[in-house]
C-alpha cells in the first residue's frame, strides 16, 4: 500500500466524518516512507510506542491520538524520533470516536453487547453516546468483571442502583460530561462507561441513580483503533497489522 492509496481508503472509511471536524483532528504528523508493508496501531501518539513501532519494523504508525501541542515540548521530541526511525505517523481522532465502527462500537462489541440502538455521533457541537442492550440481564459486578478483564486493568465503578444491567451508554475516553450521561438517563440507560470520571461525572451519577464505569482513557479507545487497522488490512491483505504495547500508566495509581 502506498501514502495515495492510504490517503484514498482514509476517504473513502471515513466519508462526512472527515468534513465535520476540523484538520487538527486528524492528518499525518510525520511522512516519511510512502510505501507501507507494515501498520503499527496504538492510541497514542508516544516516545515509547514510536519505540515499540522502531523494534518491530513499521513502516507507518496509526493512534488515536496526536502527541497534542498542549503536552509541551513532547511533539517536537515525537517527530525527531519520527525521523530517526523512517516511520511515517498518521492519526485519526474525532472522525474515529463518531464512525459507526469506531471507538464506541468497538468497546460495545468488546463488552458483548446484543443489540447497538444508537452510534455514537457529534452533531452541532453536541456529543451523543452509542446506546445499547443486552438480551440478557447481566449484573453489575459482572459487568465491571467483563470489562477489567477485556481491558486487562482494574476499573473504577460506581453502583447507584439495585437494578440488573440492562441498557447501557458508551463515550469512550474523556466521555465524563454530565450533560452526556443526562442524554444516556434520557434513553432509558440504567449505566453509564467512559475512559474518565470526573467529581462532576460521579455526583452527577449518583443524584441520578445511574451507574458509572470508567475503565481508562487508553484502553476503551485502544479497540477503535484496531478495528480501523483491520478494516485496512481486508483492504490491503498484503501488509501486516501489529498493535503496538503501551504501558496502563492511567491505571498506576489506582490500589
Amino acid at each position: 500500500m502506498n501514502l495515495e492509496q492510504f490517503q484514498m481508503q482514509i476517504k473513502d472509511l471515513f466519508g462526512d466524518e472527515l468534513v465535520k471536524h476540523e484538520d487538527d483532528e486528524y492528518g499525518f504528523t510525520f511522512i516519511s516512507k510512502t510505501s507501507f508493508l507494515k501498520i503499527g496501531y496504538a492510541t497514542n501518539l508516544t516516545l515509547e510506542t514510536i519505540q515499540e513501532a522502531a523494534l518491530n519494523h513499521v513502516d507507518l504508525m496509526i493512534t488515536h491520538h496526536d502527541a497534542w501541542d498542549f503536552l509541551y515540548g513532547m511533539k517536537d521530541q515525537c517527530m525527531k524520533k519520527l525521523e530517526e526511525n523512517n516511520i511515517t505517523h498518521f492519526f485519526i481522532h474525532a472522525p474515529l470516536d463518531y464512525i459507526e465502527f469506531g471507538t464506541c462500537t468497538s468497546l460495545m462489541n468488546i463488552l458483548e453487547v446484543d443489540v447497538i440502538k444508537q452510534y455514537s455521533h457529534y452533531e452541532n457541537g453536541n456529543e451523543f453516546p452509542s446506546i445499547g442492550f443486552f438480551n440478557h440481564s447481566i449484573s453489575f459486578k459482572n459487568l465491571v468483571k467483563l470489562m477489567s478483564e477485556k481491558l486487562n486493568e482494574p476499573v473504577s465503578a460506581w453502583k447507584n442502583n439495585d437494578q440488573m444491567i440492562k441498557t447501557i451508554a458508551v463515550l469512550t475516553g474523556a466521555g465524563d460530561s454530565t450533560t452526556v450521561i443526562k442524554r444516556a438517563l434520557e434513553a432509558g440507560c440504567d449505566t453509564y462507561i467512559t475512559g474518565e470520571a470526573t467529581l462532576y461525572a460521579i455526583q452527577y451519577a449518583k443524584f441520578a441513580r445511574i451507574n458509572l464505569i470508567a475503565g481508562s482513557h487508553t484502553f476503551t479507545e485502544i479497540f477503535g483503533i484496531e478495528s480501523l487497522a483491520k478494516k485496512l488490512k481486508d483492504l490491503n491483505p498484503q501488509i501486516e497489522i501489529i498493535r503496538l504495547e503501551e504501558e496502563h500508566f492511567e491505571a498506576k495509581g489506582r490500589f
